[in-house]
């Protein structure tokens, strides 16, 4: 979003193809998708549209204009925020600290625990929210730097919401998902924790163990508690549920969610509590018939009122059969096993294949 170049961090590329996941000059908001004036009024008339424009943060790491120590481009001279090679990390070439996170590779990474650094990114988050029109944020690669940093952040801006990409990887035998992702779900609670609560995670838990499910294996969506086996089984609240990203699905497809189950997969996280979201390639760029019964899911949703705390009992999870009761008032079931619920109580609401959803 936030940047004309991109480069390694012992090296240094020209592009005029940036969309913004390697920033260099965090107050130039001209990409590869338009100049910085288009977004703005783009974000204008989302605002007047009663809608929340949300900004990515990519402040894991920044490429630099100049060669610093060790003659890799470590330095920002001669652009806004003109930091030193005290604002990159030892670890990726800098004269900073060592990281508080993960490594990204190739691209010097910000030392966050440097006071001057955090108040520099904290003026320019209220920048975007103040100025530009921001009101949300997300925050890319959260597992770049510590969790404290994110909570500092969003006093500092105050956005109205926050979320975290803290894409962990599953837990795994051989190739085969592990049944119990217990562990990967609390180092994602962890994570929001170190927020002060403040800010929502990704629910990449539900994500891999969903498409794991839909191939004929459903019975991976209730753990042994009888709850939901990601995020939303503990913290619905704060659990960010989605089928694909740009980065697990679309032209990457890191980790594609399977094409054949897609409306299974919304009509999972459309009528389960937590925050759902719709992946912008499902809704606009596959057939009209999809974007209808995605439409279909969000209406239902939204009449029978199910939110982010909704009540959750799970009735079957077989081999070919999931199916749950929500709030009482929205009922849903998933695969090729046969269900319904009593005719005298619940109406169909909306069905496909493989997936059918009723309500009172």
């Amino acid at each position: 979003m936030q940047t004309s170049s991109s480069s390694s961090s012992n090296h240094h590329i020209d592009t005029d193809t940036d969309i913004g996941y390697l920033p260099q000059n965090l107050y130039c908001l001209d990409s590869a998708y338009a100049p910085q004036h288009l977004l703005r009024a783009l974000i204008h008339d989302i605002r007047a549209h009663n809608l929340r424009p949300m900004a990515d943060l990519v402040i894991n790491h920044r490429v630099g204009t100049t060669q610093g120590h060790g003659a890799i481009y470590n330095r920002y001279d001669g652009i806004p925020l003109p930091w030193d090679e005290h604002a990159v990390t030892s670890c990726t070439g800098g004269l900073g600290n060592k990281s508080s996170g993960d490594n990204f590779q190739g691209v010097p990474n910000i030392d966050h625990t440097q006071p001057f650094v955090r108040n520099d990114i904290t003026a320019w988050l209220r920048w975007l929210r103040d100025d530009v029109g921001f009101q949300d944020f997300r925050f890319d690669f959260a597992k770049g730097y510590a969790a404290k940093y994110v909570k500092g952040y969003i006093e500092g801006a105050k956005p109205m919401f926050s979320v975290g990409e803290y894409w962990d990887s599953c837990n795994y035998t051989d190739t085969v998902l592990d049944y119990n992702q217990d562990s990967h779900r609390q180092r994602i609670i962890n994570w929001i924790d170190g927020t002060g609560k403040l800010a929502t995670a990704f629910d990449f838990t539900t994500k891999g163990i969903l498409q794991e499910a839909v191939k004929g294996e459903y019975w991976r969506l209730r753990d042994p508690q009888g709850k939901p086996p990601g995020v939303i089984g503990w913290w619905p609240s704060r659990a960010v549920t989605f089928i694909d990203n740009h980065d697990t699905g679309s032209t990457q497809a890191h980790w594609p969610f399977p094409s054949n189950h897609l409306l299974e997969g919304y009509a999972y996280i459309l009528t389960h509590p937590g925050i759902p979201t719709v992946f912008y390639d499902h809704f606009y760029d596959l057939d009209s018939s999809i974007h209808e019964k995605i439409v279909e899911l969000i209406n239902i949703r939204k009449h029978q009122d199910i939110h982010s705390r909704s009540s959750i009992r799970i009735v079957e999870a077989q081999p070919n059969l999931y199916s749950a009761i929500i709030d009482d008032k929205l009922c849903m079931k998933i695969g090729d096993g046969s269900w319904c619920p009593d005719a005298r109580e619940w109406t169909l609401a909306t069905s496909g294949d493989r997936y059918a959803v009723w309500k009172k």
